[in-house]
């Protein structure tokens, strides 16, 4: 018995690379959908209340260490 790894067939092989592209595709697909959830997510937090009040206080120290 041989314990060299066999290559697979021609269909085999084409079969594995259109799945693995396809897996890279959702990736892909998955990435956009987080960098737009992220995006989202900064712009709600840019435009709370509480962090305008946060800027403002640490603009206010900043001043005072001058």
């Amino acid at each position: 018995m041989s314990n060299q790894p066999r290559i697979p067939d021609s269909e085999t092989r084409k079969r594995s690379v259109e799945k693995l592209k396809e897996v890279c595709r959702q990736f892909d697909e998955l990435n956009e959908l987080l960098d737009r959830a992220i995006a989202s997510a900064e712009a709600d937090i840019r435009n709370s209340p509480s962090y305008a009040y946060r800027t403002r206080q640490q603009q206010k120290r900043r001043q005072m260490e001058i």
